[in-house]
């Protein structure tokens, strides 16, 4: 169903994979990006990279059960944090390994990025799912 690739050229990533294959036929989910705000609406973590990766991360995963899928089943992420600071681009994708997302491992891109759409938003992550047959 998915074929996850790391090229031996290539230098080996941190625990994600160079490229995801998914066989024809595989039912996907793309789901859109995942931001830290609570059930009320309300942004989890102001100021703080590191909480709103967890919130974000805990909200993929709903979106993810909503589709019959998993973090075991992500074959590839986007993650963007408002920062262009390496340190804070590496604490928020710590969270991301901390999490099992990688356990694939996925294929994913760590992004700095200028601003997100909320107000005090620092974290998002946008995802592409394979949903197992049966769901």
């Amino acid at each position: 169903m998915v074929r996850r690739v790391t090229v031996p050229g290539l230098f080996p990533p941190p625990r994600y994979a160079h490229a995801s294959v998914v066989e024809a036929g595989t039912k996907l989910a793309l789901l859109a990006g995942s931001v830290p705000l609570d059930g009320d609406g309300h942004l989890v973590g102001p100021g703080d990279p590191v909480r709103q990766a967890e919130q974000v991360l805990a909200n993929l995963g709903e979106q993810l059960r909503a589709v019959g899928s998993d973090f075991a089943h992500v074959v590839v992420t986007d993650v963007y944090v408002v920062s262009g600071e390496p340190e804070v681009l590496s604490a928020v994708w710590e969270v991301v390994q901390a999490s099992g997302l990688s356990a694939g491992p996925h294929s994913s891109t760590l992004v700095g990025v200028a601003c997100l759409g909320y107000p005090g938003q620092l974290v998002e992550i946008t995802a592409t799912a394979v949903v197992p047959e049966g769901t």
